[in-house]
């Protein structure tokens, strides 16, 4: 069975993503960067997201890129620890050039969260979930 599972998304410019990303707060394992790719880590168990020029990637999956900014294919959705910090997300989200789609808010008692688009229009979600207030 397979050992570990990766994200492959396109991107237009590498150094901007880079950029928007780390200003987030995500951080990248540069020893397999390249001039058209970059390997962004995310979470506590450091699950690989692979950003690559969309000239690679197209060749990659021999296939047509989806237009992110017009349709979403996916939802890639992230924990947060806190209310707070679903906020602060948000508002990185914007500071760096992202599209907050969905203001932070309480949704169904329990679960606290926002959601934005990055540069390219992929679509994220930012969670906090309280289970002692799930009934």
């Amino acid at each position: 069975m397979a050992r570990q599972i990766w994200l492959n998304l396109p991107v237009k410019d590498i150094q901007r993503s880079k950029r928007f990303f780390t200003e987030i707060g995500f951080t990248f394992n540069e020893e397999h960067d390249t001039e058209f790719s970059t390997c962004m880590l995310v979470g506590a168990n450091n699950f690989v997201i692979m950003l690559f020029e969309e000239k690679l990637f197209e060749d990659i999956i021999k296939n047509d890129i989806t237009d992110a900014h017009k349709s979403s294919e996916m939802l890639i959705s992230i924990d947060a620890e806190s209310w707070e910090e679903v906020d602060a997300i948000a508002y990185k989200a914007e500071q760096a050039g992202g599209n907050v789609f969905s203001k932070p808010a309480l949704n169904q008692g329990w679960m606290y969260g926002c959601g934005f688009a990055d540069l390219d229009g992929h679509r994220w979600g930012v969670l906090f979930m309280d289970y002692t207030k799930l009934s």
